[in-house]
């Protein structure tokens, strides 16, 4: 059987969920649309190869992000909004563990 091929993300995600879906993908729909020339999958495969994982992005500065062509600033916001949930989520998981 073969495997399915999506033109986006999104879709691939919705149809099987997001846990099926690799770091540049989830990074991919946070991006949501590349440049001309640039797919999204493109600039969310730059980020990660120059930052190395989610974890190198969550340390960056806006202006880091923004160095990667395609990825201007409302998308570096979306990006670091993103990652600032992410924060937020760990820390009360951790207060609850402490709690218990």
């Amino acid at each position: 059987m073969s495997q399915k091929v999506w033109r986006h993300p999104g879709g691939k995600l919705r149809e099987v969920g997001s846990e099926a879906l690799s770091d540049a993908e989830l990074l991919a729909i946070l991006i949501s649309s590349g440049v001309r020339d640039r797919p999204a999958g493109e600039i969310a495969g730059e980020i990660l190869a120059r930052l190395g994982s989610f974890k190198g992005i969550a340390n960056q500065p806006l202006s880091k992000l923004m160095e990667i062509k395609g990825l201007g600033e409302v998308k570096a916001i979306r990006i670091a909004a993103a990652f600032e949930i992410a924060r937020r989520i760990v820390n009360e998981v951790l207060k609850e563990h402490e709690k218990a």
